[in-house]
């Protein structure tokens, strides 16, 4: 958890599309979100065990819990939910969704979450994976899914996003390390034997 906060995820980068977005998402990460999950998120806990099962029976890539840091960057993090060798020796990850809706085509905030993962683990592509369910019941018996191809341009975007926003989080933290080490200094009529002070000498 420590890591986590410290560090970008893929769930951080995946909200980056704009400066003002990077500002929001600092402030997202110094005054921590409560959110604990509602009914949808349980959800897609509940189906990811089966889900993840599917995608080892027909393309050989192993659930995962594991969170991965990038090569040169400690603080660039992604816990994709499957990892497995590709073919000719290459990395192939797995990302999972569950959706009330019908996607026409793959929403953008995840696809950034996807290409992150590829850029930290070095991997080539990704298999994404999603159940639709109307009434938290699945509409299809099997997912649908789509492999995505590792997009060099857009991880240098969201790379520079992901460091304008370590940029952010360090002067913040050096503000507030600043604050709270300054010697606590009350209001000018406050302070004892001050002119407001009944037994001040006069």
């Amino acid at each position: 958890m420590r890591a986590r906060n410290q560090g970008i995820t893929a769930t951080d980068v995946a909200k980056l599309a704009t400066p003002k977005s990077v500002q929001n998402a600092a402030f997202d990460k110094m005054n921590r979100s409560n959110f604990g999950g509602n009914t949808f998120t349980d959800h897609g806990r509940a189906r990811e065990p089966v889900i993840a099962d599917w995608v080892l029976q027909n393309y050989g890539i192993e659930p995962s819990t594991n969170l991965f840091h990038a090569a040169d960057a400690p603080r660039h993090l992604a816990t994709p939910d499957g990892v497995g060798p590709g073919t000719a020796g290459t990395l192939e990850l797995c990302e999972i969704k569950t959706t009330s809706k019908a996607w026409r085509s793959i929403p953008r905030n995840y696809l950034r979450q996807v290409w992150w993962q590829q850029y930290v683990l070095g991997a080539d592509r990704t298999l994404l994976v999603w159940e639709q369910h109307e009434n938290f019941v699945p509409v299809n018996d099997v997912p649908e899914f789509r492999w995505i191809e590792r997009d060099e341009d857009q991880i240098a975007i969201l790379v520079g996003f992901a460091n304008d926003l370590i940029e952010i989080l360090n002067r913040q933290a050096t503000e507030r390390a600043a604050r709270l080490a300054a010697p606590h200094r009350a209001p000018e009529g406050d302070r004892h034997g001050g002119p407001d002070d009944p037994y001040h000498d006069r």
